[in-house]
């Protein structure tokens, strides 16, 4: 007997996970590696990482500092974690 293959579903994006992704986002956009962030801005790249990847969490000050090296204003920041948290997920194939 022939087993389905099963679906895989993608857990929802929490706010931790939104907001780093947003960084990641933003920082890509504007064709930034890790390690210019972290340079100008002050943090480990290692740190970085980690709030990019929903491991660490940005105090309203890193929000804040980040956004400056980015150009952009904090609130393009938290809109972009907004709609990620909105934004339905597909499975992955």
């Amino acid at each position: 007997m022939r087993q389905r293959p099963r679906k895989q579903i993608q857990p929802k994006l929490g706010p931790e996970r939104a907001i780093g992704e947003a960084i990641r986002e933003i920082r890509i956009k504007r064709e930034i590696s890790q390690e210019e962030l972290a340079f100008e801005s002050g943090f480990d790249r290692t740190y970085i990482s980690l709030l990019e990847r929903g491991i660490r969490n940005p105090t309203v000050r890193t929000l804040v500092k980040l956004a400056s090296v980015l150009k952009v204003r904090p609130s393009e920041i938290l809109l972009r974690m907004e709609a990620l948290l909105k934004a339905p997920k597909s499975p992955k194939a």
